[in-house]
């Protein structure tokens, strides 16, 4: 196919005859090879080892919806990356935080992006908050056999659903079974205690700058307790990262914006180490 076009200088007929408005039916009609999951990989013995992205959580507020995951990825009990990225922007309303299998959520995550901007280009519009959130559960069950090897991936999907006027959150098992979050949620590693710690601080009304500090707080908490998530690193400057999608579009927190919010949170942990109890009624 490529000698072909560089002789004649021309795109091959595929790219050029009406079909789906999916990427990935595109792919798996034509180069099914580069899908993630339709690769082979080599016999081996047991699980194979990858670096593994750890903790993401999100939370809603009146306004909108707040994704943060942390920085570290882990290789079995060894420290692979400190200052990794898991959460992308999926298009202006919309974002991916990832845990497992980092280098494959990567590429799953960039797929996700070129599949939605497709979308759009094709038909002219953007697909529904929900249309997304589905579009993302076929990609993860198109990975389950190289998640029963172990190379697993479980991204958190969070978004502003434009024709609902709110933010949403939406979580994924392995199979690609999706689920609606109401409120908060966490997946990864430390996922159970940074639930616990999103669990006694959340509430309805939470103001923007409220639901920031409550992610950095619950992933604070998921650090003190599990070793694969990385709390802020002061001396290395390493902060989580933080990203806000409102009706204005997706944001990320700028360095210094993140690096406040855990000065503030660290500055209070010396007086209160098990961090700030929830309010009784």
């Amino acid at each position: 196919m490529e000698a072909n076009t560089r002789s004649t200088g021309r795109l091959p007929a595929a790219f050029l005859t009406p079909g789906s408005s999916s990427f990935m039916d595109f792919l798996s009609d034509h180069q099914p090879e580069m899908l993630p999951g339709k690769r082979q990989l080599p016999p081996t013995q047991g699980v194979i080892e990858a670096p593994h992205g750890t903790t993401i959580v999100a939370v809603t507020f009146p306004g909108g919806v707040v994704l943060a995951g942390d920085r570290r990825a882990t290789m079995g009990n060894v420290i692979a990356q400190r200052d990794i990225e898991k959460v992308f922007p999926a298009d202006e309303y919309s974002a991916v935080g990832i845990a497992g299998t980092a280098g494959l959520a990567v590429e799953m995550v960039k797929l996700f992006q070129l599949e939605l901007e497709h979308f759009e280009k094709v038909e002219g519009a953007q697909l529904s908050l929900e249309g997304k959130a589905n579009r993302l559960s076929t990609m993860i069950r198109s990975n389950l056999g190289m998640a029963m090897q172990g190379l697993a991936v479980v991204p958190l999907f969070a978004g502003y659903d434009v024709d609902r006027g709110r933010g949403r959150i939406f979580s994924y098992d392995v199979t690609g079974g999706r689920s609606e979050e109401h409120g908060y949620a966490a997946t990864g590693s430390g996922s159970l205690f940074a639930r616990g710690a999103m669990k006694k601080l959340y509430s309805k009304d939470l103001t923007e700058d409220q639901a920031t500090t409550l992610v950095i707080q619950a992933l604070y908490d998921a650090a003190d307790d599990d070793s694969a998530t990385g709390g802020p690193d002061v001396a290395r400057r390493i902060y989580p990262i933080v990203t806000v999608i409102t009706e204005s579009g997706f944001r990320r927190l700028t360095d210094e914006e993140s690096s406040e919010i855990a000065r503030v949170i660290l500055e209070a942990r010396l007086q209160q180490p098990d961090g700030p109890r929830a309010a009784l009624y």
